[in-house]
């Protein structure tokens, strides 16, 4: 008898929108939530921490599906810990090389995406088992999807905060600062707004989905 071939998800628009809006990292699945209250409270820091991150998914799950053939998954967890770990270094020294102030404003974090639940879990959930061209669409999905998030939360903190974009002044000189936006409870208090706004969207999609898909079914 011979064993049915291994089906492999065909690369498409679907996959990649899954990681910015249905499974996104920060607002649906809820990871990633240190460095996303840590250093988002500028547009630019977290910009910065989500390309940075998305760099080192991208790298991270292009080698471990092109070696999911070959790493023995006795050791699996450990070779994606040093295959992510690399690229982590070198995002660290061009982020370093690049900006001192950057650097010195996300600080230990750069280092910390190493153990970024986001990136681990992609790797063992879906680059380990999913050919390059699929793996890659995901992941660039799911790096979209965590930038966008954090770049929310560090804009609507710069501009309460600081009364600024990208440190560019948005009010008047009589504009006074929301302090508290600026300070970590400022990061848990956008956070969980927009971790309502996301469910209360998704709230108000669910009837026209199943009407969709049941009108697809008749």
């Amino acid at each position: 008898m011979v064993a049915p071939q291994k089906q492999f998800e065909s690369p498409g628009f679907d996959t990649l929108k899954e990681g910015i809006w249905k499974d996104n990292p920060v607002f649906i699945m809820l990871l990633g939530l240190c460095p996303a209250l840590a250093v988002s409270n500028t547009a630019l820091n977290s910009l910065a921490m989500g390309l940075a991150s998305t760099v080192v998914l991208l790298g991270s799950s292009l080698l471990i599906s092109m070696m999911r053939n070959v790493i023995p998954k006795q050791v699996r967890i450990a070779s994606y810990i040093i295959i992510i770990a690399t690229f982590v270094t070198a995002v660290d020294y061009t982020i370093h090389a690049l900006s001192l102030e950057l650097y010195n404003a996300l600080g230990a974090f750069i280092q910390l995406i190493v153990v970024n639940c986001m990136i681990l879990g992609r790797c063992e959930a879906y680059a380990s088992k999913n050919k390059v061209s699929t793996t890659m669409v995901n992941a660039t999905g799911m790096g979209a999807g965590f930038t966008l998030a954090l770049f929310m939360i560090g804009s609507i903190r710069e501009i309460l905060g600081f009364g600024t974009f990208f440190d560019i002044p948005l009010f008047g000189p009589d504009f006074q600062n929301w302090a508290i936006f600026i300070l970590p409870p400022g990061g848990f208090i956008v956070l969980s707004l927009l971790l309502a706004l996301f469910a209360f969207v998704e709230k108000r999609r669910a009837p026209a989905k199943t009407e969709k898909e049941g009108g697809h079914g008749s």
